[in-house]
């Protein structure tokens, strides 16, 4: 199926995603009042809603919605990228140890900062700056004469991801008994709280990241193919690597620094999308992003509206699909099968 069907096609379920991620939930939003509080609070137009509807749609839901779209096509495309780089399709922010060094970092702000702004400025940050370290530390110890191994790579990312979890638990053992939950609840990944003001830049960043690795699709190719490729059509393959190396960190920071450890999205997305357009990133990486973002704006959904009023962490949900598919790839990449 072409790019020119399968982006309209993503498009409009990621449009009909939202819509019910906003309507559906403990208290349902008809639709009407949804448009109603849309029409006013950004066309300016129109009566402003019920108290009840507006607050419910534009101060609760949309902001989690948004806040899911942006993660879910940040770690999609962060995985698409880190399979084509490292050669590796079991590759992952959250397989290889990334989530794990971006959130221990971010937790350590977050138990140790007690001003607002010092959170909100300083746990992207540390985000990053976690995420960053991690990714250079498991190529680091994955490459070896000039390559990288695709064994070598997971091998090195769960041990590292080990270490970085361990960390965080010593950090919420002696933090105080109020922050526990809402860090390990964190940790496990919500859009729980999130809110348009402090979504903004992140949002920015994140488009910013993915435009750029667009840009860059034929390099992406070039480099998925081997460096002796890559090289031989004219690539800078260690400047590029170095480059993707910032960009899928910022990508991984950004994500977690506004919705905590969501696991294996970046596993199972870039690989459906793969199914669907071929290994060419030209077209891999804007479907890996809309179906990233609807696959995470419906597990939300599912998050919220399964047990209603009680919320579930959203890697309980992305592990129950991601685990069974991790074994999948491992016995078909075993038995030679191309993944």
């Amino acid at each position: 199926m072409t790019p020119a069907v399968l982006l309209p096609l993503g498009v409009t379920a990621l449009v009909l995603a939202c819509l019910a991620g906003i309507t559906v939930g403990s208290v349902h939003v008809p639709v009407g009042a949804v448009w109603e509080t849309l029409r006013y609070h950004v066309l300016r137009i129109g009566e402003p809603p019920s108290a009840l509807h507006g607050m419910i749609v534009w101060q609760l839901r949309i902001p989690r919605v948004a806040a899911a779209i942006v993660v879910g096509a940040a770690l999609s495309m962060a995985g698409a990228v880190l399979q084509g780089m490292v050669r590796n399709p079991l590759a992952d922010p959250f397989v290889i140890g990334v989530s794990s060094g971006a959130g221990l970092a971010a937790v350590v702000v977050m138990s140790s900062a007690s001003a607002l702004w010092m959170r909100n400025l300083g746990v992207p940050l540390a985000a990053f700056a976690g995420a960053m370290v991690t990714l250079l530390l498991v190529l680091l110890f994955a490459h070896r004469r000039g390559q990288f191994t695709g064994a070598r790579i997971v091998l090195a990312g769960v041990a590292i991801g080990q270490v970085a979890a361990a960390a965080t638990s010593l950090i919420q053992l002696h933090s105080e008994p109020a922050e526990i939950r809402g860090i390990l609840f964190w940790m496990m990944g919500s859009v729980a709280g999130a809110e348009l003001d402090a979504l903004r830049w992140p949002a920015l960043a994140a488009v910013a990241c993915m435009a750029w690795l667009l840009v860059r699709a034929r390099g992406l190719n070039a480099l998925a193919m081997g460096d002796d490729d890559a090289v031989a059509l004219g690539v800078d393959v260690n400047r590029l690597r170095l480059q993707l190396i910032v960009i899928v960190a910022v990508l991984t920071g950004l994500s977690v620094s506004i919705a905590g450890g969501v696991g294996f999205v970046g596993l199972i997305i870039p690989h459906i999308a793969r199914f669907a357009t071929g290994a060419d990133y030209r077209r891999l990486l804007p479907v890996a992003a809309v179906l990233g973002a609807t696959f995470l704006v419906l597990i939300d959904l599912a998050a919220r509206a399964i047990d209603a009023p009680n919320e579930y962490p959203l890697t309980i949900f992305t592990a129950a699909l991601g685990g069974p598919f991790f074994l999948w790839l491992l016995k078909r990449s075993r038995s030679g099968g191309t993944v």
